[in-house]
C-alpha cells in the first residue's frame, strides 16, 4: 500500500530511503490501521443490527438506538478505508482509455486523475471538517429519541476525507517524482 497500485498494473516506485520513502511508510501503517478499524466497525454494525433485530422480534423490546449507530459505525467504516482503497487503486475508474494510451501517456493521464481528485477531496475535506465543527459549537443532534450528537459521524468523515487526500497527495508527489526521474534517465541516455 505504501505507493498505490497504477491501474495498468504497474506501481509507482518508492525511494528505498529519504523524506518519500518514510512519507509511503507512514501512509501505509496508516491505512493498514484504518482498514482494520473499518473491518471492526463492519462487524460491530453486523451486530448491532442483529441485536435491534433479536430483541425486537423476539423479545419484543424496542430499540431506538440500532439504526444510528450501525449508520454511524457505516459512515466511518467508509470514509476511514478511502485512503487504502486509493493506495491500491480500488476506486471505480473507467479502464477503456487507459489500454489504448501509450504507457507514458497513461502515466500522465493517472497523474492528472490524481491532482483533479486531490483538488476534489481538498474541497470536502475542508467542507467536512466546517461542518464538524458546526456540529460540535451548536450542539447539533440527529432527531430521534436517542439524539446522539451529530459532530460524530462527521468527525469520521472529516478524517478518512483527510486520509484520502494525503494518500492522493503522496500519489502525486510519488509520480511527479517518477517523472522526474524517468527525464533524468532519458537525458543521461541520449
Amino acid at each position: 500500500m505504501s505507493g498505490g497500485h497504477a491501474s495498468s498494473g504497474e506501481f509507482l516506485q518508492v525511494p528505498a530511503s529519504g523524506v518519500l520513502a518514510m512519507c509511503a511508510r507512514l501512509m501505509g501503517a496508516i491505512n493498514t490501521a484504518a482498514t482494520t478499524a473499518s473491518m471492526l466497525a463492519l462487524l460491530a454494525a453486523c451486530g448491532v443490527l442483529t441485536t435491534g433485530v433479536f430483541l425486537r422480534y423476539f423479545l419484543k423490546v424496542p430499540t431506538d438506538w440500532q439504526d444510528e449507530v450501525s449508520v454511524f459505525l457505516l459512515v466511518g467504516a467508509t470514509f476511514l478505508s478511502a485512503g487504502a482503497v486509493q493506495a491500491g487503486r480500488g476506486h471505480i475508474g473507467i479502464e477503456a482509455i487507459a489500454s489504448l494510451l501509450p504507457e507514458r501517456l497513461n502515466r500522465i493521464r493517472r497523474s492528472l486523475c490524481d491532482a483533479a481528485s486531490l483538488a476534489f477531496c481538498a474541497f470536502f475535506t475542508w467542507k467536512s471538517w466546517t461542518l464538524m465543527l458546526e456540529a460540535l459549537n451548536e450542539g447539533q443532534t440527529t432527531s430521534s429519541s436517542w439524539a446522539p450528537p451529530l459532530w460524530i459521524p462527521y468527525s469520521l468523515m472529516s478524517v478518512g476525507m483527510t486520509l484520502l487526500c494525503l494518500q492522493l497527495l503522496l500519489q502525486c508527489v510519488l509520480a511527479l517524482a517518477q517523472a522526474g526521474s524517468l527525464a533524468g534517465k532519458t537525458e543521461v541516455s541520449q
